[in-house]
């Protein structure tokens, strides 16, 4: 999920980067993910066939990729 999730939220932002950068954003993206979920709707991250699940991981990764680009001062 984290590699998909990943490569998908690189898409979205228009970064580049190989798998293995795509694997490291989804997972730090499904954890931030599942934790907003968590404190915002009582809902984390609950599985790999769960849509909701794939949404968190996805919105997760974004946002770690918006703060690094924030912290890099990356511009996309």
């Amino acid at each position: 999920m984290g590699l998909i999730a990943g490569a998908i939220a690189k898409m979205i932002t228009k970064n580049g980067g190989g798998w293995v950068s795509s694997l490291i954003v989804g997972l730090i993206g499904g954890v931030v993910g599942g934790w907003i979920g968590s404190a915002l709707f009582d809902r984390g991250v609950t599985g790999f066939f769960s849509l909701w699940s794939w949404v968190l991981a996805i919105v997760g990764s974004v946002i770690v990729l918006w703060i690094y680009n924030l912290v890099t001062k990356k511009r996309t």
